[in-house]
């Protein structure tokens, strides 16, 4: 069947209309979908393909790098002190949920550490983690609230590209879980990442309330360190499964460990930049 498809495919690149990459790439998208798209995942809002995902992406920089800052360019910048802390306080909520969810649907129990496949079936455990996985796909859309805010605020420093590289493909990323790998080792990352912005989330929350709850932020140091521990936690779990004889698709483990090797990466690189500053501030201090 998959040979048919490819032969389409190659079929329309050749001919001549003006719809060659546009008819390639829905015939390439019919294969996916036959050969291994989860048949349940169609059920889902915004899941039948990746293009309002990417539109929504696309969107969402446009606002943060164009939009948004021209709009506030000759506005005073929002204060947005009730707004961020009701949205980090609902942003907690939700990563604990999600934190427990993901125990609840395997990880806790059912799972093993070691290698973990996918279950495509209609299992109540199945179906759960599946929920969850869509629920955290939907999680990250509504995290460019993030970014949104700090260009209302006028905190362009924030909007780092790290910051925006992070928030632009964490849905893609989680599109693909839902549609191809809603469970399994695919969601190990997504467990650690959930516990990650329970803090991170709570250390905003606590931030807005003001000047006189920054006593309580003593650990704010401890954030980067915590997310870097993350990857490193990734990157274990993803080498060990590939030296494992594990039904989990190689390739995917592949693609989980480039994602968290590069995430690394740049998070190590943020670390070590703002300890450098750190010691240069401190020594004109002194």
């Amino acid at each position: 069947m998959a040979s048919g498809f490819v032969k389409i495919a190659m079929e329309e690149f050749h001919s001549h209309t003006t719809n060659n990459w546009t008819g390639l790439l829905m015939r390439y998208w019919t294969i996916v979908e036959d050969e291994i798209a989860d048949e349940r995942a169609k059920s889902y809002p915004l899941m039948d393909n990746p293009l309002p995902t990417l539109i929504l992406v696309g969107a969402y920089l446009a606002y943060v790098l164009v939009i948004g800052p021209l709009q506030m360019r000759d506005r005073k910048p929002y204060q947005l002190k009730n707004t961020l802390i009701y949205y980090n306080a609902c942003q907690v909520l939700l990563s604990a949920y999600m934190f427990y969810e993901h125990l609840m649907s395997g990880w806790l129990f059912d799972y093993n550490l070691r290698c973990q496949p996918v279950d495509y079936s209609d299992s109540y455990q199945s179906r759960r983690m599946l929920n969850l996985c869509y629920i955290y796909y939907l999680s990250k859309l509504s995290e460019f609230a993030d970014t949104i805010f700090f260009v209302l605020r006028k905190k362009k420093s924030q909007v780092t590209w790290l910051h925006l590289y992070h928030h632009s493909l964490t849905p893609i990323e989680a599109f693909i879980l839902v549609k191809f790998i809603a469970g399994g080792n695919a969601t190990f990352p997504n467990i650690l990442n959930n516990f990650v912005h329970v803090c991170m989330y709570f250390y905003y929350m606590v931030a807005a309330m003001g000047p006189e709850y920054q006593k309580f932020l003593w650990w704010k140091k401890y954030m980067t360190e915590l997310q870097i521990a993350q990857f490193i936690l990734c990157i274990a779990h993803t080498i060990r499964a590939l030296l494992s004889d594990c039904q989990f698709p190689a390739f995917i483990s592949g693609l989980l460990l480039l994602n968290a090797s590069i995430f690394f990466a740049l998070f190590m690189n943020f670390y070590i930049q703002n300890y450098n500053r750190q010691r240069v501030l401190a020594k004109k201090l002194e």
